[in-house]
């Protein structure tokens, strides 16, 4: 299996829970994180050290990503694994996947890459090279129909993940994150890069000290140390909670998320948020000339409408965020209704027992 990044690490490991729980004695090995490592099997490379953003950053980290391929294909020829399970993480995967494919290995990819976003000509590379495509979104399967490309919609695994927690009571849960069981709470979610974090944080924080009677959590990622924050965000009253972004979630008023996995997170926890991104300016020029869809946020691309405010660049600077949140804090029912709207475009539960089981009868051949 090969996860690249926080979100796969966290769907790899559900699907090989489910795994574990339906097939006799599964040996696993893999590149992913510490979810994954915790279901047991033999973690290779954490994805702490894969993680790469915008042109630039890739251009100049070509020789380590390079070689990383390189012992990943190594790696999966010592196992010989019976079917290779790869999630999301296109840019590497993909070519892991035509190699696999050569060496007669089945290919299994599990969250399809975004490839109706950009480059939607790398459609035919995944239809030449991968056995079986399981997507998490309800419009990927018609994407890949106009392809002429079979899919299996397994469903979102996020809504088994966040539907399976038990409920509390929100002062516990505050009480439990060292937080004053009394005040509301604005969440901090800059990303898990440190290019992106570096960006974002400072913009972030300048934006919620405005609101002095709610307190500022940050969602800290496993990839990140805490001093790494506290130096970027260079604010003492900062609270930083690692390891706990569904508890935050869970008694947060509004949220300021990077784009990313984090705003569908948010979004099913009826979390009113907003949704961040800056790069570098290189990047993002590509990136607009490439970029096919109008949203860049999952939770307005299921809902195919502006559901959340998205601050882009530019865009994204401390008076524009200050009154984004204040929109949040003011307007809760709104996005409690249209956030409902969305967990039902996404299929429900079991999600990750779906995959499990064709993953399972793939490898069983």
């Amino acid at each position: 299996m090969v996860a690249g990044e926080a979100s796969g690490d966290l769907h790899a490991a559900n699907l090989m829970k489910q795994v574990v729980a339906h097939d006799e004695n599964p040996h696993f090995e893999y590149w992913g994180g510490d979810r994954m490592e915790a279901q047991g099997g033999v973690l290779h490379k954490h994805y702490r050290e894969l993680a790469f953003m915008g042109f630039v950053q890739v251009l100049l980290n070509l020789r380590t990503i390079l070689g990383n391929i390189k012992k990943c294909k190594a790696q999966i020829l010592a196992f010989k694994p019976d079917v290779l399970v790869l999630i999301d993480y296109p840019g590497f995967n993909m070519r892991i996947a035509e190699f696999a494919k050569k060496e007669g290995i089945k290919v299994v990819y599990y969250v399809s890459p975004q490839i109706w976003a950009w480059k939607q000509n790398r459609v035919y590379k995944l239809k030449r090279d991968v056995d079986r495509m399981l997507c998490i979104l309800p419009f990927e399967k018609d994407f890949y129909r106009k392809f002429d490309v079979e899919v299996d919609f397994v469903g979102h695994p996020l809504i088994d993940a966040i539907a399976g927690r038990p409920k509390r009571p929100s002062e516990s849960v505050k009480e439990s994150l060292g937080l004053n069981p009394a005040k509301k709470v604005i969440a901090l979610l800059p990303g898990s890069r440190s290019q992106e974090i570096q960006k974002m944080l400072p913009v972030m924080v300048e934006a919620a000290q405005k609101f002095p009677d709610y307190q500022l959590v940050l969602a800290a990622a496993p990839s990140q140390s805490t001093e790494f924050y506290k130096k970027v965000a260079n604010l003492s009253s900062l609270h930083i909670v690692a390891g706990k972004t569904y508890d935050l979630f869970e008694v947060a008023d509004a949220a300021m998320v990077t784009s990313g996995t984090a705003t569908l997170e948010a979004a099913l926890f009826n979390v009113p948020e907003v949704v961040c991104y800056k790069s570098d300016p290189i990047s993002v020029w590509i990136a607009r000339r490439l970029i096919k869809v109008k949203y860049i946020s999952l939770v307005n691309l299921i809902a195919d409408k502006e559901v959340v405010k998205e601050l882009i660049q530019s865009d994204l600077n401390p008076v524009s965020l200050e009154r984004e949140l204040k929109k949040c804090l003011e307007n809760s029912i709104y996005f409690k209704e249209e956030f409902s709207a969305i967990s039902k475009l996404l299929g429900g539960g079991g999600a990750s027992l779906r995959a499990a089981q064709i993953v399972i009868k793939e490898a069983k051949g």
